[in-house]
């Protein structure tokens, strides 16, 4: 089968789940700055999961990159990990509406987890399909941020509780990890 219909329709959603996360910030009643200061925890919760869509997005293009053929269990996979993406508006809105709150820092870090663990299906079937000595194994390694994210996650989900604050701060440190040009499979796939 060919990828290019699954990278279509992949980009095809991350950019819809984009779209929907930036209509939930509402223009303000008023024409005064601080008619804007509601506004920042939206805000802060739309830059931090557009990070992490973002992340998602180009991880993603690269992962096809190493895929040569595609069969029904990577379509469900691929399906699996854009359904886990497409909660993050709500998350996100409802993270941002209630100021990061308990509740709603748990719900956004679990979102962020099973997208995380629907990620790694993918990747494991992609890997399952190609076989052992396929581009994607080679590039991934060890895989040492795509292990640590469900724990750090679990993490976050625990401090919600009673520290949300920390919560934020390890889903901002997360993102920072993934943010940083991850070479890899880049390497790999310019040494073939």
């Amino acid at each position: 089968m060919n990828k290019s219909r699954l990278e279509a329709f992949s980009d095809g959603v991350l950019a819809i789940i984009i779209t929907i996360m930036v209509l939930e910030i509402k223009v303000p009643h008023g024409n005064e700055l601080s008619d804007l200061h509601p506004l920042i925890p939206i805000v802060l919760s739309y830059v931090l999961s557009f990070i992490y869509v973002g992340i998602y997005w180009n991880n993603h293009h690269h992962m096809m990159q190493t895929v040569k053929n595609i069969n029904g269990a990577i379509l469900w996979a691929n399906l699996h990990l854009l359904f886990w993406l497409s909660l993050i508006p709500f998350a996100t809105a409802w993270n941002g509406e209630n100021h990061f709150s308990n509740a709603t820092m748990m719900v956004y870090g679990f979102v962020l987890l099973m997208a995380g663990i629907a990620y790694f299906i993918l990747q494991n079937i992609i890997i399952k399909l190609q076989g052992n000595d396929s581009l994607l194994k080679k590039a991934i390694g060890k895989d040492f941020k795509g292990k640590s994210s469900p724990i750090f996650y679990l993490i976050a989900i625990i401090f919600a509780n009673f520290l949300p604050i920390i919560s934020g701060i390890i889903y901002v440190l997360v993102a920072l990890m993934w943010l940083v040009p991850d070479k890899r499979i880049e390497k790999i796939i310019n040494h073939q």
